[in-house]
């Protein structure tokens, strides 16, 4: 178990791109307890840019350096998929918290390498699966918790995106990414799930690939991508529920102001809940002869209870994002695990690791027991 650390939090950033920018940094700004004191990014250009952006004085393009480094107390790590296991490694090895965006790894072994050293070093280790943190998506637990919906039954899950069909970049090549949608966006909604409904036992799944992106954005040729821009699942939870997931960011006309089109819905005994992003304050409820409508999240729900951001202030569907940091500086602080951890991140991997099999072998597949 992690010791207790007093504040403030001294968080070191290792990745400075547009994740870290729109979602973390303002996490560290709205909580007095936090301290963003140093970044680091391969890209020194970009590195000089957010020593301003961010008002720093340390910036350096070494991981090793920030890892070793006895100032720094937690690294939140938003770097290209392929370098998570070496970063987290290190900060592990210098007993340093780690919050780190998904997926974890590549795979599921990289995964599990990371889990057992953060754990090994006694340190708070958070994987960034933002969307637990919508109200939304809290109220929905409490009413499956609380049996408003009765028994649970089908879940069912939309994730749809009109991305241009140029360059990714690191993302469209398995060699960095592992996979595309699969592990970029759908992890997301498998690993929400599982917190709903509890372990998946099996499942089946495909991806296909669309578009090209021999194209970067100002129209230089590059080598095409080789991963999935579409991902399905169907699955059977222990409990007896069954789900399906699909995710495209090929969905012409889902642009919806950047948020896209998200949907995420329970299906029980007694009623149906549904979650949307682009209006997580409000959650679709409905049951037989009460057809699905709007009902608002009570104002206890709209944040984590401590949480010092304003549920009122700002774009609803990015602002809950900041609790991702308040969770982590939390678990930092009052010494305990934090939610979600690496073991919920290794837990999701193993399912997309287990739909590119499925894809492959053209076959259902058992889920093993996720032990630590």
């Amino acid at each position: 178990m992690p010791r207790p650390h007093q504040p403030p939090v001294r968080i070191a950033i290792v990745g400075a791109g547009a994740v870290s920018d729109y979602h973390h940094v303002p996490g560290i700004r709205v909580d007095p307890r936090a301290c963003l004191v140093a970044a680091c990014d391969s890209n020194e250009a970009l590195l000089q840019r957010r020593r301003d952006d961010w008002s720093l004085s340390y910036v350096t393009t070494d991981y090793e350096r920030i890892c070793a480094d006895p100032d720094i107390d937690a690294v939140v790590i938003a770097t290209p998929n392929c370098t998570h296991r070496p970063i987290a490694l290190a900060a592990a090895a210098h007993g340093k918290h780690i919050l780190c965006e998904k997926p974890l790894g590549l795979h599921a072994g990289e995964v599990r390498e990371m889990y057992q050293a953060a754990h090994a070093a006694d340190v708070v280790h958070m994987t960034a699966f933002t969307y637990r943190f919508a109200p939304s998506m809290r109220y929905m637990k409490h009413l499956l918790r609380t049996g408003a919906l009765g028994t649970p039954r089908h879940f069912r899950s939309q994730r749809f995106l009109d991305l241009p069909e140029t360059s990714w970049g690191w993302r469209q090549y398995k060699q960095q990414a592992g996979a595309g949608d699969l592990f970029d966006m759908t992890i997301h909604r498998i690993d929400f799930a599982m917190d709903l409904l509890g372990p998946l036992q099996r499942i089946c799944g495909a991806v296909a690939r669309f578009a090209p992106r021999t194209m970067t954005v100002d129209g230089q040729p590059c080598p095409p991508s080789d991963v999935d821009d579409w991902s399905s699942i169907i699955g059977e939870f222990t409990s007896g529920a069954v789900g399906v997931w699909e995710g495209t960011t090929l969905a012409k006309g889902y642009g919806l102001q950047g948020f896209g089109h998200e949907w995420a819905e329970i299906n029980g005994s007694e009623g149906s809940a549904v979650y949307r992003l682009h209006e997580p304050h409000t959650l679709l409820v409905g049951r037989t002869g009460q057809d699905l409508a709007p009902v608002f999240v009570p104002e206890e729900f709209l944040r984590p209870e401590g949480s010092p951001r304003d549920p009122h202030a700002g774009v609803p569907a990015t602002v809950f994002r900041y609790d991702l940091i308040w969770e982590f500086v939390s678990a930092i602080t009052q010494g305990r695990p934090a939610i979600p951890s690496f073991f919920d991140g290794l837990r999701a991997q193993v399912i997309a690791d287990a739909v590119l099999q499925s894809h492959h072998q053209q076959t259902w597949i058992d889920i093993p027991d996720t032990a630590p």
